[in-house]
């Protein structure tokens, strides 16, 4: 197939409130060229009502009917996120016909890792079928379901994606870290495949911690852990969890390791000390690789938190670099991932693998919701 235009979009389990948008240009397994990416926020009644679908999701835990808020949300994230794919697609210059497809992710309210004798689930809010009507494009949409369904994690889907972003590197000694609400690296296993897990939280229990103190939204650039001290006992005890020992494939829900074990320390150490355990537990990820990579690439929200990456280089023994050192765009990557994913789709590439998300057998991502006759809506 030859290289085509896709859209993806992600929005992560930080819950900044705002829509990450990218254009591709793609067959599925090469990348031709980084489109424009753009961050669009949502309107204050979105940013309002998505942390009550994460609490309520977690009172939920697949128990029951879904509560009520989901589709309200559901309806405001899958509109929003199609005027900013129009919104995008204008600016560049091009015209939805010239879109061979949208990668639409959706919004993770709750995610659980398959367990002896149970199988994974997992909740985006979005609705496909809805998004492809109003863009009159392609959609493909509902990317973990058949995975997890077939046994699998249902993450990281990244994997392939940023498997394609390291052959382009040609250098094996590089691994790619993933800082969102948590963290996933992936690497070549040195026979040409690929390994990809959840290493363990990122940003979401420092931010969860700091918007618990009334202190923010986040410890914007590590400024409060930097200025804390960690405690290093508490850390050892906290690193304790069987998972993060425990073999790959695996996989986390951004809920699965909290703050309430730094509850009384001060605001300055209790963020200090998170930090570290979000970069000891990169370390003890890396350890887990068939090859320890010497050099760490990261993307992701996490990549703008200097404190963050620096006790990662200290306390994983890696070089760390930010993505745009090595001409990718760090803000873009994961949007840019899911219209990879998009295009390996329509193609009916596999997109999962048994060293990624555990699946027996490598399997296509996503359910494709044909256009239909409706035009694009206007961006705001």
């Amino acid at each position: 197939m030859d290289m085509a235009w896709c859209v993806g979009l992600m929005t992560g389990t930080v819950l900044d409130g705002n829509i990450d948008v990218a254009l591709l240009r793609t067959d599925g397994e090469r990348i031709g060229a980084f489109g424009p990416h753009a961050l669009y926020p949502y309107d204050d009644e979105t940013r309002a009502v998505l942390p009550r679908c994460l609490s309520e999701a977690l009172a939920w835990d697949f128990a029951g009917p879904e509560p009520a808020v989901f589709a309200e949300a559901e309806a405001r994230i899958t509109r929003a996120q199609s005027e900013a794919v129009a919104r995008l697609v204008a600016e560049a210059g091009l015209g939805m016909a010239e879109i061979a497809a949208v990668g639409f992710h959706g919004q993770t309210v709750l995610h659980r890792a398959p367990s002896e004798g149970r199988t994974g689930r997992t909740r985006q809010l979005g609705d496909g079928a809805l998004m492809a009507r109003l863009l009159g494009a392609d959609v493909v949409h509902d990317f973990r379901s058949a995975d997890m369904a077939a046994g699998g994690q249902g993450a990281p889907l990244s994997a392939v994606y940023h498997g394609a972003l390291l052959d382009g590197l040609g250098d094996t000694r590089n691994a790619i870290l993933n800082l969102g609400g948590v963290a996933n690296v992936t690497a070549r296993d040195g026979r040409g495949g690929l390994v990809a897990f959840d290493t363990g939280p990122a940003n979401a229990p420092i931010n969860d911690f700091v918007a618990a103190r009334g202190l923010g939204e986040m410890d914007r650039d590590g400024r409060l852990a930097a200025s804390g001290r960690v405690d290093e006992d508490r850390l050892r005890t906290a690193l304790g969890p069987p998972y993060l020992a425990r073999p790959f494939p695996k996989s986390l829900d951004r809920f699965d390791f909290g703050h309430a074990w730094v509850a009384d320390l001060s605001d300055a150490d209790g963020a200090a000390t998170l930090t570290a355990f979000t970069a000891s537990a990169v370390g003890r990820g890396l350890d887990l690789l068939p090859e320890r990579p010497e050099r760490l690439i990261v993307c992701g929200g996490g990549r703008r938190n200097p404190t963050l990456l620096a006790m990662i280089g200290g306390r994983a023994g890696v070089e760390v670099l930010a993505a745009e050192a090595v001409g990718w765009e760090g803000d873009a990557t994961e949007a840019q991932c899911f219209a990879y994913l998009a295009m390996r789709r329509l193609r009916d590439l596999p997109a999962s693998f048994p060293s990624t998300t555990g699946v027996r057998t490598p399997l296509p991502a996503g359910r494709i919701a044909r256009g239909g006759a409706s035009g694009p809506p206007t961006g705001r």
